[in-house]
């Protein structure tokens, strides 16, 4: 505005009066037009601004996320008949569990189990809570995500112990739920599983329900987050599936169970599918998914485009949108890494340089 207007008033009753105000005149002419040109620029950069997000959204994750059905859900209803590899990791969660009862009921029993998506946390616990709960009085699964609404767990937590108590909490804050948690809980032993826990800020809220309970409780905790799990203590590392149980679950998934062994180039096939899988359950039942129905011909070449990139069906997006929550979650300086890491062909050993 000062540029249009100026600072110095003129005097028209003069013939240079006159002349300075022409020329004020069509210099106001040009800023305007500046003006309105730099206006248009900014809408158009706008513009391509909404469109480059419309074609990279899928990239750069979904920020509509928690309005989507987690594709994670769908492993808490699994039948534990159908699972493979899972009986000597129930036996041990099972036995860190039963150790170590605090009779002085100052100290509430946490496992944590860790891993990076995919390797099948939340399945365990699903599958040791199903199997021991009915040895404690009241407990629950609980999800919890990577950026949740602390009040709306807490509000979960009590739903699963009582409705009557969970619909008369609609107005309360963090503390007033806390405060009716524990006060629920006094003198009850409870098995929980609290899923999918990212920060340690989050796990503290959480735990301050479960203060002071029954010294025979339990609560299972999964995470990716190692420092999370350590503050948590009584940790339970997940390990990839082993190699004969990979090739378990991949002819289950494929042809219910029966190898094809009789095809040493389909053995072969396999045997790379399943190396490039590393053990990870995700990945191996999204692969054998793929392969279902298809010629054992044609397994060379989905292995040749296996990297979720190629393929547009349901268990390929679930699998990337899993997978990405890991990937979205690592500093900066560790996605540039991963950048350079993609620089090379698979099974090469990149060079370090130092500098």
């Amino acid at each position: 505005m000062v540029r249009v207007e100026g600072v110095e008033p003129t005097k028209p009753h003069t013939f240079f009066g006159f002349i300075k105000k022409t020329y004020k005149k069509v210099t106001k002419l040009k800023i305007r037009r500046e003006i309105a040109n730099d206006i248009k620029d900014v809408k158009i950069q706008v513009r391509e601004v909404k469109e480059r997000y419309d074609r990279y959204k899928d990239v750069i994750g979904n920020t509509n996320a928690r309005t989507e059905v987690d594709p994670r859900v769908l492993t808490m209803y699994t039948k534990i008949s159908d699972l493979v590899g899972i009986e000597k990791s129930m036996d041990e969660l099972t036995e860190m569990l039963s150790k170590g009862d605090d009779l002085s009921g100052q100290k509430l029993k946490v496992v944590s189990v860790v891993g990076f998506g995919g390797l099948g946390k939340t399945t365990l616990a699903k599958a040791v809570h199903d199997k021991l709960k009915k040895n404690f009085d009241c407990g629950g699964f609980v999800p919890v995500g990577q950026s949740p609404d602390t009040k709306k767990v807490l509000r979960d937590i009590l739903l699963e112990l009582d409705r009557e108590l969970y619909k008369a909490s609609a107005t309360m804050d963090e503390w007033q739920l806390i405060n009716q948690l524990q006060k629920f809980l006094v003198r009850k032993r409870y098995f929980f599983v609290m899923d999918d826990i990212w920060d340690i800020r989050t796990w503290e809220m959480i735990k301050c329900a479960f203060m002071d309970s029954h010294p025979e409780s339990r609560l299972i905790m999964t995470t990716r987050i190692v420092d999370v799990a350590t503050k948590a203590g009584g940790i339970y590392n997940m390990e990839p599936l082993s190699d004969d149980n990979s090739e378990i679950l991949f002819y289950t998934r494929t042809c219910g169970g029966e190898g094809l062994t009789s095809s040493n180039q389909h053995a072969e096939v396999t045997n790379k599918i399943l190396k490039k899988c590393g053990g990870v359950p995700l990945a191996i039942i999204t692969i054998a998914s793929l392969l279902v129905g298809k010629q054992s011909e044609d397994w060379s070449k989905v292995y040749d485009a296996i990297g979720f990139g190629h393929e547009d069906s349901e268990v390929v997006q679930n699998t990337r949108k899993i997978l990405s929550f890991s990937h979205y979650d690592l500093p900066s300086h560790l996605k540039t890494c991963l950048l350079y890491l993609s620089m090379f062909p698979e099974d090469s050993l990149p060079k370090v340089l130092s500098l």
